[in-house]
């Protein structure tokens, strides 16, 4: 399915507490969290020149966050990056003094941060950043799963300290979960989807992933003309296109979000101009993008500086991680998990359709940009659907 933008903010500047948190100002404080952060390198652009041309476009760049901060997802940028300024705000206030990203293992930080926790739900990576964050502070957190998390995805959140929980149902149904209990508890949800006078902690997560934006703008050659970017709940798509529009302007690239077809709550969203809440159906391959409920905040932005929305199927999704792990005409070999892949399956998906291509004005001049918002987090899953292991493919 595809769906040009034709909400009635389409094309307004962004709210301005929008660009506060994800506009330029909002990428420096993450570029100066990610300073001090050890282990800390920008993620890799890569060019596929072989692939654009096989295409049918004229470039085909793609940033790659299977190798983010040992967390092997974007996620790494944002739940941990929440937890630390979350944890460093209420040391600041008990103690009378603003403490910054230098001061993570201050003693008297960490005595107040070991009296905090922090919770949310996942589908894997976010949770695995949220616990990540915890434990660099010497806080606690506890993590909500749906009963569609693979066990090895919750192994590698419990290996950062964190209690695992399980939960009956979908992803929205742990969100929920993870907010009453919290709330009973005492203790702080960090999400990464919003809802309604819930907003600043969701923003936080969100402006920890505009460094994807911001250090592609460093690498890429020149502007790209197309981006492609998923979304779950919408955030990393509205993280990103925020970025387009204050970097940019009028001349930003003409953006899509890319969603599985099994569970394409944004596209539902922006059919119907408001947010709405999708049913659940069969699972997607495409198993971190399983959402049915899309955060308003994310709306927001991407009813004003997202050009269009489409939907892949789990085919063009598994077609895309094929075709990245055996490369072509000397393309470099990319590991791209099944959500990882799924700006290139939306591109695959846009390509093949006469009538999309043409709407989206894809032609041998265009400079595509995606990201790889995962590497193989579940390496069997991978293999699985590969037929190598994530070490033949990019040892």
């Amino acid at each position: 399915m595809f769906l040009l933008n034709t909400h009635h903010d389409y094309g307004r500047d962004l709210d301005p507490a929008d660009v506060a948190m994800l506009g330029p100002s909002g990428a420096q404080a993450i570029a100066r969290h990610l300073a001090q952060r050890a282990g800390h390198a920008p993620t890799p652009l890569h060019a596929l020149p072989g692939l654009a041309a096989a295409l049918g476009i004229g470039g085909l760049f793609i940033k790659d966050e299977g190798r983010r901060l040992g967390l092997g997802s974007f996620k790494a940028l944002g739940g941990a990056y929440a937890v630390i300024r979350l944890a460093l705000e209420e040391a600041s206030a008990r103690l009378g003094r603003r403490l910054d990203d230098t001061e993570i293992n201050d003693p008297a930080m960490r005595a107040i941060a070991a009296g905090m926790t922090f919770a949310c739900a996942t589908d894997g990576n976010h949770g695995r950043s949220v616990a990540q964050g915890a434990q660099l502070v010497g806080a606690k957190a506890v993590i909500f799963v749906h009963g569609g998390v693979s066990e090895e995805r919750v192994a590698a959140i419990a290996r950062f300290g964190a209690e695992m929980v399980r939960v009956a149902g979908t992803y929205d149904d742990s969100v929920v979960e993870a907010a009453r209990v919290a709330a009973e508890r005492g203790w702080t949800v960090v999400s990464d989807t919003s809802w309604d006078g819930y907003e600043r902690i969701p923003g936080l997560v969100m402006q920890g992933y505009t460094a994807i934006a911001s250090e592609a703008f460093a690498q890429l050659p020149e502007r790209p003309t197309h981006v492609f970017v998923q979304a779950g709940v919408g955030g990393i798509a509205a993280a990103l296109a925020a970025q387009m529009q204050t970097q940019f302007g009028a001349n930003r690239p003409f953006f899509t979000v890319v969603e599985p077809e099994l569970a394409a709550c944004v596209f539902a969203a922006a059919q119907q101009g408001r947010p709405v809440k999708i049913a659940h159906g069969a699972p997607t391959v495409m198993a971190m993008l399983e959402c049915y409920d899309p955060s308003p905040l994310a709306l927001r932005v991407l009813y004003r500086a997202a050009d269009a929305f489409l939907t892949a199927a789990d085919s063009d999704a598994v077609e895309a991680m094929n075709r990245i792990a055996r490369p072509v005409a000397g393309d470099p070999a990319i590991v791209t998990g099944e959500s990882g892949a799924a700006g290139l399956a939306g591109l695959l998906a846009a390509l093949r359709n006469r009538d999309t291509r043409a709407a989206l004005k894809l032609d041998g001049t265009s400079r595509v940009f995606l990201v790889n918002t995962e590497g193989a987090t579940d390496p069997a899953r991978y293999a699985e659907l590969v037929g190598l292991s994530p070490g033949a493919v990019a040892p």
